[in-house]
């Protein structure tokens, strides 16, 4: 079911290299008994940090606590496979493609993402990210003109 994200949406571009959410790793319990849990994910710290210093900076409104639909295009960094050489050098080629078919998985990323949105873990545009009922998500390779990075779209139902 398509939505009309023009009208009455919240955009916030977030800028930064995406990072995925990962699995939590058993390191042992703490002297109460309460597990010692960490990311096995490098970088989903500095990505979640980005997403919410971004839409802090962006998104002056009070924390959405009803349902919400989410639209998040990813813009991932291109290999340098996908570049000319030579005369060209630097222009992307004609045949490079246009979506990332390679890790990290979406999933993760719209973890990690939404992580940074939530109030419950420190964001400041939804109450929990158990709020999104449609989400809609693409991951594409940056063009010549863009930067790596995400745009979100957040539309209250």
């Amino acid at each position: 079911m398509a939505r009309d994200f023009a009208k009455g949406a919240i955009e916030i571009r977030v800028n930064g290299l995406p990072k995925p959410q990962g699995s939590k790793v058993f390191k042992g319990l703490s002297k109460s008994g309460r597990a010692i849990l960490t990311e096995s994910s490098t970088g989903s710290r500095d990505w979640r940090r980005d997403v919410m210093y971004d839409s802090r900076q962006q998104y002056k409104g009070s924390v959405i606590a009803g349902p919400v639909f989410l639209t998040i295009d990813f813009w991932m960094p291109r290999p340098k496979s996908h570049y000319r050489t030579g005369e060209f050098a630097g222009q992307i080629k004609p045949n490079a493609l246009i979506y990332c078919p390679t890790t990290p998985d979406i999933d993760k990323l719209v973890r990690c993402t939404l992580d940074g949105l939530s109030a419950k873990c420190g964001g400041c545009v939804i109450a929990d990210d158990s709020l999104v009922v449609q989400l809609l998500c693409e991951k594409r390779y940056v063009t010549a003109d863009e930067g790596v990075g995400a745009q979100i779209r957040v539309l209250k139902k």
